[in-house]
């Protein structure tokens, strides 16, 4: 069974593999602006930006933006841009704006159209009449991204990462880049960096212990590798994910790990992500006869994130993760304190 790249994101991952995204280049084509919508303020255009399925020219800032990316929509308004689209992941399929946006969405009066599209469809993109698209979060490859550059000018994922493994930081950058706004990105980033940075300042007993970021569906487990945001986020608290996770996975961002297995798991701290797709929820891992023979289980170090903060965790974008911090970090302290 083969799953959509946004079944695969939401962590169904008991059955099917990723479809890899391969390599390009795309001209583009200089196209009038629209109405309404954008900013048209920006640092300067055009702009040329370079990206995994090649280099964009955008001549000016644009005013129908269309963001393809499932959280690319994000940044876009943390940057003072109201797209007039955006990629529908998962929730309320009416309203795409989460929780820790919506301060980010009424600043800028963002309505957008909401995309629901498995994959993407180049005659939903086209009715929207963009003058610009921003794909980096997103499944933009080779084969679709020349139909959807014709529509306008296309920005794909960042260039020299895996699918969907770009650190929010690259992501934040090149939207910024995108939209004649490098500066404002930049700032954003070493913001939310700076508030990583302190709490694990604040929290020097965290440094060096090992951290599974896992999950578990119906008949296995899972496990993220280092290069996945879900694990650097806790890589850059002082953490550190065990190389045999990266070893397990081989090209992808995740392992199998099957029940047999369990043991692999074992570490000082065991973060259990997307419980809204473990049946039973977080009951069921506590009742697991496997996982709780984990050390980190019996002492009462695994982390189960869970509501706002596990969806917040999966979105990884520049608005949604001090969202997290507050959510996991007096968990963190208390399973680990200060001597």
């Amino acid at each position: 069974m083969e799953l959509t790249r946004r079944r695969m994101l939401l962590g169904s991952l008991a059955a099917g593999g990723l479809l890899l995204a391969g390599c390009g280049s795309g001209g583009n084509e200089n196209q009038a602006p629209g109405t309404g919508g954008g900013d048209g303020g920006g640092e300067g255009f055009p702009v040329t930006v370079d990206h995994k399925l090649g280099t964009t020219t955008i001549e000016r800032a644009p005013q129908r933006l269309a963001s393809l990316g499932y959280t690319d929509h994000d940044a876009i308004m943390a940057l003072g841009v109201a797209p007039v689209g955006v990629r529908y992941w998962y929730g309320d399929k009416n309203n795409a704006i989460q929780p820790w946006a919506k301060a980010a969405a009424q600043a800028v009066n963002a309505k957008p159209t909401v995309l629901d599209m498995d994959t993407i469809a180049p005659e939903k993109v086209a009715a929207l009449n963009p003058d610009e698209i921003i794909g980096v979060y997103s499944d933009l490859d080779a084969k679709n991204y020349p139909v959807i550059n014709q529509i306008a000018p296309t920005v794909g994922p960042v260039k020299d990462f895996g699918d969907y493994e770009a650190p929010w930081q690259e992501t934040t950058r090149l939207i910024g880049r995108a939209l004649g706004k490098a500066q404002e990105a930049d700032k954003l980033v070493s913001d939310v960096e700076a508030r990583f940075a302190q709490v694990a300042a604040d929290n020097p007993q965290w440094k060096g212990k090992t951290v599974a970021v896992a999950y578990r569906s119906a008949d296995k487990y899972g496990v993220f590798a280092s290069g996945d945001p879900r694990a650097r986020f806790f890589t850059a608290l002082g953490f550190v994910v065990p190389k045999q996770y990266d070893d397990l996975a081989g090209d992808k961002f995740y392992a199998d790990v099957s029940f047999e297995q369990a043991s692999q798991l074992d570490q000082e701290l065991i973060v259990w992500d997307q419980l809204s797709f473990t049946p039973g929820g977080k009951a069921t891992l506590q009742k697991d006869p496997l996982a709780s023979k984990l050390k980190a289980m019996q002492q009462k170090h695994a982390l189960y994130l869970e509501g706002a903060t596990e969806l917040a965790f999966a979105w990884q974008t520049v608005l949604s993760l001090p969202s997290v911090l507050d959510g996991v970090v007096p968990q963190l302290q208390k399973m680990f304190p200060k001597a």
